[in-house]
């Protein structure tokens, strides 16, 4: 039996019928249309499905979607401004962080949930906040580089970074 709830997601509210079992990233991806956040373990273990709830990274796909209601969810499509990237983004560009880019949504979005909570992290804070998504292309190593550059500025300017 399906319910209607609502969600505030990237600062938008939608209506969406859910079941009690639906997951948040079932409801983002196949009924919102928002396909940053990607699909593939669907038990948690490997973070492509990260996304940022109330200022916390979470795992969409281990969160039953009407556990969201009255929350604030961030997507990879929330953080940008209107053409122009997130200064996490320009730094993963900048410092080749990405390979196919298919876990690159999930560990961009741990890295924003640190950066918000922790501008100035350490690399063992950096590389505990990336250690739950699994990049099969590489290791940490230029993400956690690419982090760590950002953090150098971020949270300075009204855009975080900028």
């Amino acid at each position: 039996m399906k319910q209607i709830i609502t969600l505030k997601v990237n600062g938008d509210t939608h209506q969406v019928a859910v079941s009690p079992w639906h997951t948040l990233l079932e409801v983002l991806r196949d009924q919102l249309g928002l396909t940053g956040t990607k699909r593939s373990c669907g038990m948690g273990t490997c973070g492509v499905c990260t996304v940022i709830m109330d200022g916390k990274a979470i795992l969409s796909c281990l969160t039953l979607a009407f556990e969201c209601e009255g929350h604030e969810i961030t997507t990879i499509e929330g953080i940008s401004g209107e053409g122009t990237l997130h200064p996490i983004q320009k730094s993963f560009i900048e410092n080749g962080a990405i390979q196919c880019g298919f876990c690159t949504p999930g560990i961009i979005m741990s890295a924003k949930a640190l950066l918000d909570e922790n501008p100035h992290p350490d690399d063992e804070q950096i590389r505990e906040a990336l250690s739950g998504t699994f990049c099969r292309c590489t290791g940490h190593i230029k993400t956690v580089e690419a982090v760590k550059k950002v953090s150098a500025s971020y949270g300075k300017g009204k855009n975080d970074g900028e």
